[in-house]
């Protein structure tokens, strides 16, 4: 289903992760609405910005709809001006997981700053609910679905 995202998330346990890592990035992302079932987050990613449109979950499951477009850096600057309050600051690694049936995969661990410091999560999108992966060593407790996990709700 296009528009779709399914993704597993867990705790980080050590920062082996990081020997892993083929690039990182910084992120600022806040919210301009937050409510049950939906949310719009403005993201500046280095000098890259995105606005993003999420539902709750489709239904019992992992999937939920997405959508994001690139939009100007400045007008992201602006927009993380008005959001609410919590903007969170986090610096993303991109780990590579092994393809699955031919599709790359990754692994995206945040480590977050500020407010958030300490807190290390890693998530992998998969291209079905019932994909198999490779749990990595420096992975602890999944936390797929526990909503104090989601950046909205930090």
């Amino acid at each position: 289903m296009q528009n779709t995202e399914i993704e597993r998330k867990f705790l980080v346990v050590s920062d082996a992760f990081k020997a892993q890592a083929t690039k990182s990035y910084e992120i600022e992302q806040g919210y301009l609405c937050k409510e049950p079932g939906r949310t719009i987050r403005v993201r500046l990613r280095d000098e890259k910005a995105f606005l993003t449109i999420k539902s709750g979950m489709l239904r019992e499951g992992l999937a939920r709809f997405e959508w994001e477009r690139e939009i100007d850096a400045s007008d992201a600057r602006e927009m993380l001006q008005i959001c609410m309050p919590g903007v969170i600051s986090k610096t993303r690694y991109i780990i590579p997981a092994p393809p699955y049936k031919g599709e790359p995969r990754c692994w995206e661990v945040d480590v977050f700053h500020g407010r958030l410091d300490g807190l290390v999560l890693a998530e992998l999108e998969l291209g079905d609910e019932h994909e198999p992966y490779e749990k990595p060593a420096w992975l602890g407790e999944e936390v797929t679905g526990q909503p104090q996990y989601y950046n909205a709700n930090m």
